[in-house]
């Protein structure tokens, strides 16, 4: 018998000062039994930092064919196309193929070895921005977690502030590759 996902509900406040966007969200998490929570907050972060009435979270881990996060126009075509991790040039030109825009959020504590391998497979791919969470940062996440959430994330000048749970988290993402 396979295992259920663990379900999550989240409150969450998205202050979006650099984009104008403020939005009160109730939103539900399911974590996939192999999923970490670090990961799975990660998602919620991306999901903030990419707001957009049309972004969903996926399957994700349980599909091959699906990103973590994609954004579905109303006429069927994949917007944005958002992959979480350390994931593979291969992995991501299934979404170059299939979307207009990629983005991939890597962190964990091999990020830095895993970027250096890949950097020059991902320049060739076009559409694709790729950024990276602070492995220590990520850490920290596992603390704001509770099967009921009240979170809040302010975005301003490029930084994240999280806050909820009695938790306070100044993040960073670092831009490894854009195109415009």
């Amino acid at each position: 018998m396979a295992l259920k996902p663990t379900i999550y509900k989240a409150d969450f406040n998205l202050v979006d000062m650099d984009n104008n966007c403020f939005e009160t969200l109730k939103l539900t998490l399911a974590q996939h039994p192999s999923e970490t929570l670090e990961r799975m907050m990660v998602r919620l972060l991306v999901f903030g930092l990419n707001y957009h009435p049309d972004l969903a979270f996926t399957k994700g881990l349980s599909t091959q064919d699906e990103p973590d996060l994609w954004q579905i126009s109303p006429d069927g075509r994949i917007e944005r196309w958002i992959e979480l991790g350390q994931a593979s040039p291969e992995r991501i030109r299934k979404g170059v193929s299939r979307a207009e825009q990629i983005a991939l959020y890597a962190y964990g504590s091999e990020a830095d070895v895993w970027w250096p391998k890949h950097q020059l497979a991902f320049a060739e791919l076009p559409k694709l921005n790729v950024f990276r969470f602070d492995h220590n940062q990520v850490k920290q996440l596992r603390a704001f977690v509770n099967r009921t959430m009240e979170l809040t994330l302010t975005i301003t000048d490029g930084e994240l502030y999280l806050t909820g749970e009695g938790q306070e988290l100044t993040l960073q993402v670092e831009t490894l590759l854009v195109r415009d």
